[in-house]
C-alpha cells in the first residue's frame, strides 16, 4: 500500500526529518520546481537548543515548537505526512512506513540524532535524556514530583536521593542544564518548598574528560567551569558513569552517589533507520557522505545535519560538529544545488562556515567563541539570548520565549511550574 500523496510530473523530494536541516532544505525548495514530501513523526518542528529550559520550567512547550503546516500554507508542492520511516529500499527507491510506502525521485535524510548510552542497557532504561520537547516535559514533572513527595519524607538518606540531582556530560546541555538548576535553587524553590532546606539539595555535574565544553576554547571552559562553582555546582571531571540503578550511581573509580534523577546529556548518535548498507555506517551511527552531501554507493540519497558524516575535510577530519548551525547550512546548501542542477548549472561543493559556538551558565552568564575572538559574562549572556531568540520560528514563539526570558529577569521567578502528566484510561474490570 502506498501512502496517498498527489502523483505530479514533478521530481519528488523526499525529506526525512522536520529538524533544522530538513525544515531549510523544504523552505528553500517550497517554491521551486519539485514536488517536497516532508516526513516526520511529529506535526511540528522542536527548537532543540531551548529544551532544557522547557526542563527546567523557564518555558511552555509551545513557545519552542511550531507547526510544520502553519510553515508551509499556501505551498501546493509541499505535503507534509505525520509517520516514522522504517526502512529504506534504495533498489527500488522507496521507504517503508506504518502509513505504507512512500516512493523518492531524490532522498534527503535529516533524521537528527538519538541520546547515545554507549550500549548501557541500564543507564538507557534509568537515566533521563532530553533529545523531544516531551521528554524535557517529563523531565520537568519528575523533579517537580520528587521534590513534593520530599516533604513528606523524613528519613534524610533517602529524602537525599529524592532531592539531589546529576547530570552526565559537560558539553553545552550538561553545563545549562547545571547553572539553570543552580538559579532554580537559589531563587526559586525557597519561595515554592519553604519547609525545605534548599542548601541541601546537591547538584552534580559529572565529564569524563578533564575540561567542560569540549570543543569550545580552553577560556571558554575554564569560565564555565568557574561560573558553576560560583553556583555551588559540584564538578567532578575524568571520571564517568559506569552504572545507575535507578537509586544509585556508579562512576569509574567506585565512586558512588545517591540520586533518583540522572540527566543523560553524555553524547548522541545518528538516528537511521533499517536498508543502509554497512559500508554507508561511519562512526557514530553516520551516513557517510561526500563533499556534495550524498550518502556513499547510494544513488539520489544525500544525508544532512547531526545524521551525516562528511570525511576529508581538513578542519573537521572527525566529521563537522552535530550543531544546528551546520544542519541548516548543509540544507541550504543542498537546496540551491536541486535548483542550480535543474537549470543546468554547475554545483559546488558544501563548506560549512563556522560561526561560532555558545553556551549559557544560569542568569546573566554565558560563554561565547566567535571565529576571531572569545568572550564570557554578561555581555556574552545577551548575545546569547539574541541569537536563540532570532533563531526561533514564529512570531508568537519569539514574541512569549521574550516575555518569558524579560519576567523571569525582572522577578527571578519562573510562572510554568506545572506537573502535567498523561492520561492513563483506567483499566475495564473483567466481568466473571
Amino acid at each position: 500500500m502506498k501512502i496517498n500523496i498527489v502523483e505530479s510530473n514533478l521530481e519528488r523530494i523526499v525529506i526525512v526529518g522536520g529538524g533544522f536541516a530538513g525544515l531549510m532544505l523544504a523552505k528553500k525548495l517550497a517554491k521551486a520546481n519539485y514536488q517536497i514530501v516532508l516526513l516526520d513523526k511529529n506535526n511540528y518542528h522542536q527548537f532543540q537548543p531551548l529544551f532544557y529550559q522547557v526542563a527546567m520550567a523557564g518555558l511552555e512547550p509551545s513557545s519552542i515548537a511550531f507547526p510544520l503546516r502553519k510553515f508551509f500554507q499556501g505551498n501546493r508542492n509541499v505535503f507534509i505526512r505525520v509517520t516514522e520511516v522504517t526502512a529504506i529500499e534504495p533498489e527500488n527507491k522507496r521507504l517503508q512506513t506504518p502509513l505504507g510506502i512512500v516512493n523518492y525521485d531524490h532522498l534527503v535524510i535529516a533524521t537528527g540524532a538519538d541520546t547515545n548510552f554507549f550500549g548501557n542497557a541500564a543507564l538507557a532504561a534509568k537515566a533521563l535524556p532530553m533529545k523531544s520537547v516531551s521528554e524535557a516535559l517529563y523531565l520537568r514533572n519528575r523533579i517537580l514530583d520528587d521534590y513534593e513527595k520530599t516533604l513528606s519524607i523524613t528519613d534524610m538518606e533517602e529524602r537525599q536521593g529524592y532531592i539531589d540531582i546529576v547530570i552526565v556530560g559537560g558539553g553545552p546541555t550538561g553545563v545549562e542544564i547545571a547553572g539553570s538548576l543552580a538559579e532554580m535553587r537559589k531563587y526559586i524553590l525557597p519561595k515554592d518548598y519553604p519547609e525545605m532546606n534548599c542548601e541541601e539539595i546537591e547538584i552534580i555535574l559529572i565529564q569524563s574528560g578533564d575540561q567542560l565544553l569540549k570543543g569550545m576554547s580552553d577560556e571558554a571552559a575554564k569560565k564555565a567551569l568557574e561560573f558553576l562553582q560560583k553556583l555551588d555546582v559540584k564538578v567532578i571531571l575524568n571520571n564517568r558513569v559506569t552504572s545507575y540503578d535507578g537509586e544509585i550511581v556508579t562512576m569509574k573509580d567506585g565512586t558512588t552517589i545517591r540520586s533518583r534523577k540522572v540527566i543523560w546529556a553524555a553524547g548522541i548518535h545518528g538516528a537511521i533507520f533499517k536498508g543502509f548498507p554497512a559500508d554507508a555506517i561511519g562512526p557514530g551511527n553516520r551516513l557517510k557522505i561526500d563533499h556534495n552531501c550524498r550518502v556513499l554507493g547510494l544513488e539520489n540519497v544525500y544525508a544532512l545535519g547531526d545524521v551525516a558524516l562528511m570525511s576529508g575535510d581538513e578542519k573537521f577530519p572527525e566529521g563537522h560538529p552535530q550543531v544546528a548551525q551546520v544542519a541548516m547550512q548543509m540544507g541550504k546548501y543542498l537546496a540551491d544545488a536541486f535548483i542550480r542542477k535543474q537549470k543546468g548549472k554547475p554545483v559546488g561543493t558544501f563548506a560549512y562556515r563556522d560561526l561560532g559556538s555558545m553556551a549559557t551558565i544560569g542568569r546573566n552568564k554565558a560563554v561565547v567563541d566567535l571565529p576571531w575572538f572569545s568572550f564570557q559574562g554578561f555581555f556574552a549572556w545577551l548575545v546569547w539570548l539574541f541569537v536563540h531568540l532570532f533563531q526561533l520560528l514564529g512570531v508568537r514563539n519569539k514574541v512569549m520565549v521574550f516575555i518569558n526570558w524579560l519576567w523571569n529577569y525582572i522577578t527571578y521567578d519562573q510562572s510554568l511550574r506545572l506537573m502535567i502528566r498523561p492520561h492513563v484510561p483506567p483499566k475495564e474490570e473483567k466481568s466473571e
